[in-house]
């Protein structure tokens, strides 16, 4: 990389990112960064160059390919590393890719998402019946909506999908928000991630035990009839994965598109005229304030410049969807208003949901998971409002995860 170039250091303590984002792309669509402990990366924030790095033939998503990771020099505490070494999908490429993705895709066919239809619609009035009692039950009539309502409706659905049963969920939950913040502790990283894989093998053995139509049973399945179709770490990184993906992602999506919502009533009124409805809002918050800020990881396997900056071979990779979002070369000049309208008047589609061979497959469960909470949350509570200014709720400890960790409402 430039050795004239001062690397931005990525704060690991989160934070809001659209600020420092905006700072990095007024430089250039690529920018040098530090990671955690000093590690040397990048990041690609453009639009059109994160589109292009992520469909680059010579860029790979196999840890094989990191090259501090290969030579030693990357601890087991830290933060990041469970993003490089997890086996799955995510961190696969070529025919490795396409077997485990092929194995997982068919719990998200889209006739299959649709058949769960019913099924959320009413979780989603039972978790608002219970956020209602709460808040009679407060003195002040706030009542936290991610804890009572974003997180327990993707958490239930994934957890229903891959056969999790309801004594593991809370505690998943707990260690997937550890594995994915960048201010842990290394001694904390190492016990969150091993008690991860302990609590996901013994969901693997109670399904093995007791076999049901969850994507688990199918896989463990696939494993037995297939020979070496799944090995016993593909299979508990690909539950790791579907757990962290399958509920973190929406849980933030639902916040942050409440937020945008109660803070934009204009955008509100404008879907109950019927000039837009709620999956414009959903398009609109995974574009504006994507539930994802910085990706990790993919490696050049040869050095490669991106819009002026070098990333040198085996370089970790951060792909910034939360900057690629409000990226005015591509959305315009107003790119950072959050205009429920822009996707009937535009041509550009955002990244946040991935793209290409590594497209996220709980793509369209994520979308019917929030369309219809927002339709019934606000339909139900029409005059909801945050409690706190956005600028003053707690931000995720975390440059991965994009949201706030509490959301205090009123109802009515």
């Amino acid at each position: 990389m430039t050795a004239s170039y001062v690397p931005h250091r990525m704060d690991s303590s989160g934070g809001c990112p659209h600020a420092s984002n905006a700072a990095l792309l007024a430089k250039g669509a690529a920018a040098e960064v530090l990671l955690p402990g000093d590690v040397p990366a990048a990041a690609v924030l453009g639009h059109e160059a994160l589109k292009e790095f992520i469909g680059h033939p010579d860029v790979a998503k196999n840890a094989r390919h990191f090259t501090a990771l290969r030579e030693g020099r990357i601890p087991d505490g830290w933060p990041l590393r469970t993003f490089a070494t997890v086996q799955g999908m995510v961190t696969s490429d070529g025919d490795d890719h396409r077997r485990l993705r092929s194995l997982v895709s068919k719990a998200f066919t889209a006739r299959r998402v649709e058949a769960l239809r019913p099924g959320i619609e009413r979780l989603t009035d039972e978790l608002l019946d219970g956020t209602e009692t709460a808040a009679a039950r407060a003195d002040d009539g706030v009542v936290d909506l991610r804890a009572r309502f974003a997180l327990p409706l993707p958490m239930n659905v994934i957890s229903e999908l891959l056969g999790v049963d309801e004594e593991f969920r809370d505690r998943l939950h707990i260690l997937s928000n550890q594995v994915v913040a960048t201010d842990i502790a290394p001694e904390e990283a190492v016990a969150a991630n091993r008690e991860m894989v302990a609590v996901l093998a013994a969901v693997a053995a109670s399904r093995k035990g007791r076999p049901g139509e969850d994507l688990t049973s199918a896989l463990i399945a696939a494993r037995e009839e297939g020979g070496d179709r799944l090995g016993e770490a593909e299979l508990i990184g690909t539950m790791i994965v579907m757990i962290i993906a399958g509920h973190e992602t929406t849980l933030n999506l639902i916040t942050n598109a409440v937020r945008a919502l109660c803070a934009h009533r204009d955008q509100l009124e404008l879907i109950r005229a019927g000039g837009a409805d709620w999956a414009d809002a959903v398009e609109e918050t995974l574009r504006w304030d994507s539930p994802v800020s910085f990706f990790p990881f993919r490696y050049p396997t040869r050095d490669l410049t991106v819009d002026g900056t070098l990333i040198p071979a085996g370089t970790p990779v951060l792909a910034g969807f939360s900057a690629a979002g409000r990226d005015p070369a591509a959305h315009g000049p107003d790119a950072d208003r959050f205009d429920i309208t822009r996707r009937t008047r535009s041509t550009t589609r955002h990244l946040s949901l991935g793209h290409g061979a590594h497209f996220c497959l709980g793509a369209p469960l994520a979308r019917m998971e929030t369309t219809i909470a927002l339709r019934r949350l606000f339909t139900r509570f029409p005059d909801l409002r945050v409690t706190v200014p956005d600028e003053e709720l707690p931000r995720h400890r975390s440059f991965v995860g994009n949201s706030v960790r509490e959301l205090p409402v009123v109802l009515r």
